[in-house]
């Protein structure tokens, strides 16, 4: 089996390298341990680390602390980081620490507890501990926390041969870089050139004429989601953070920037569940009911609304009990046209697609999709309800009350993330909620009602 995992070292995470790693943690087998995992890409071992059990995991750190480098710890989920960190020597911590850029740092003792923090900035160089605590000084989620310190700069008036000849001649560059950012006598920024500009220029040309047209700065204190945006509205590959002076004070890459959307569209995904944005593959079943439980209780609470609809409603279902098989029939197919136009309104809040400007009409378009909707699904159901039942009257109340229910949904669908994003909230973190509760009581109210009005 070990033989298997090694011949496919290039093809990331399988179910055979999985088996064969537990195998030789199992077997105390450190040899081999090692090397499974010393050709895997850093992000592959993170996922292993996550997807193994707790106890599978300490093993195996016990065994291959050693090897565990600073593009591990950046990769591991901040779910199991600082258990993973609080499992390894002092001294392999430090270690990993070093190799790593600024940001990357940030991004991981940001969310230890204070003292693992401390204990971790008392290893690094002056100068990295530095400019780690000045990260942390900016809020959390702020484009300070998300920026890395090394910066290559260049004075404007200096030409692409002696940027050359500078850059050849020290040797603190950041592993990856894209411009070359130009500062004034004050360190302002005022532009940047790329890397393959500067390379394909002659090197009389001066840097401020081959300067990029897509220069912006961001401030230290935007918001990290306000960063994402700009980098995926304008195309950035990287960008100049300045102070409230203007100062150049970092510069944020396109993947720290995509990092951010992915993270922005996970918590989006599972909020809409009803789902805590922390929850882990790794965690147990206790702290797994315990993220979940509160929204269960507000669906809960909720779900009794409906049950009080109905129960308003006894006389009509006793007298039609068919009625009864009937009404999730209205209320589930409202639930998910609701569900339908929320995916949409909240995607479109988070991208910034769907402002105060254009709310009317997004708004409007949801309403006749409703509508065109609602008088399909009515005039089918309305059919089948008149030949099942042989009861005009009943297909009647069922096309009603599923065209009023579609209406509804479209409606509530984009008007309830629109009501809580105005009013500061997250529109992923309760939209799901109101909108089903309003889709099945107005469905139940809808269908009872017309049931009572029409057939008795």
């Amino acid at each position: 089996m070990a033989d298997d995992a090694r011949k496919d070292d290039e093809d990331g995470l399988d179910t055979r390298r999985v088996a064969a790693i537990l195998d030789a943690v199992e077997a105390g087998n450190t040899a081999a341990l090692s090397r499974l995992l010393a050709r895997m890409h850093p992000a592959d071992v993170a996922d292993l680390l996550e997807q193994i059990s707790g106890e599978q995991r300490r093993r195996l750190l016990a065994m291959w602390s050693g090897e565990i480098d600073g593009d591990i710890l950046s990769e591991i989920s901040d779910s199991i980081r600082e258990e993973v960190i609080e499992s390894l020597p002092a001294s392999v911590v430090a270690e990993a620490m070093r190799d790593l850029d600024t940001d990357d740092m940030v991004d991981i003792l940001e969310d230890l507890e204070e003292p693992a923090q401390e204990a971790i900035l008392s290893t690094l160089d002056k100068a990295d501990r530095l400019a780690v605590e000045q990260a942390l000084a900016y809020p959390e989620y702020s484009a300070g926390r998300l920026m890395q310190r090394e910066v290559v700069t260049a004075p404007e008036h200096w030409t692409v041969g002696e940027m050359i000849d500078h850059m050849r001649s020290v040797d603190w560059l950041p592993d990856q870089f894209y411009h070359i950012i130009l500062v004034d006598p004050r360190m302002k920024p005022v532009s940047y050139v790329t890397l393959g500009r500067l390379l394909s220029a002659r090197r009389e040309v001066g840097l401020k004429d081959i300067v990029e047209e897509s220069f912006r700065t961001i401030k230290a204190s935007d918001a990290e989601a306000d960063v994402a945006y700009l980098f995926n509205q304008y195309h950035l590959i990287s960008c100049p953070v300045v102070d409230a002076h203007g100062r150049l004070v970092g510069v944020i890459t396109i993947d720290d920037a995509m990092n951010v959307l992915d993270e922005e569209h996970q918590e989006d995904m599972l909020r809409l569940a009803g789902v805590n944005d922390e929850s882990s593959v790794s965690d147990g079943a206790l702290e797994t009911a315990r993220r979940r439980l509160p929204w269960l209780m507000v669906n809960l609470v909720t779900a009794s609304l409906s049950a009080l609809v109905i129960s308003r409603f006894e006389a009509t279902i006793e007298a039609i009990v068919v009625l009864a098989a009937l009404m999730p029939i209205v209320a589930s197919t409202g639930g998910i046209a609701g569900t339908q136009s929320l995916a949409v309104a909240v995607r479109a809040l988070a991208t910034r697609d769907l402002t105060q400007a254009n709310a009317r009409r997004v708004v409007m378009r949801e309403l006749g999709a409703g509508l065109l909707n609602g008088i399909g699904l009515a005039l089918v159901l309305g059919l089948a309800g008149t030949l099942l039942f042989g009861d005009v009257g009943l297909g009647l109340v069922l096309a009603c009350a599923m065209m009023a229910n579609q209406v509804v949904a479209a409606l509530g669908g984009v008007l309830v993330p629109l009501t809580l994003n105005r009013m500061g909230l997250d529109p992923a973190l309760a939209s799901g909620t109101f909108v089903t509760t309003l889709t099945d009581v107005m469905g139940f109210f809808a269908f009872l009602g017309l049931a009572t009005l029409v057939l008795l």
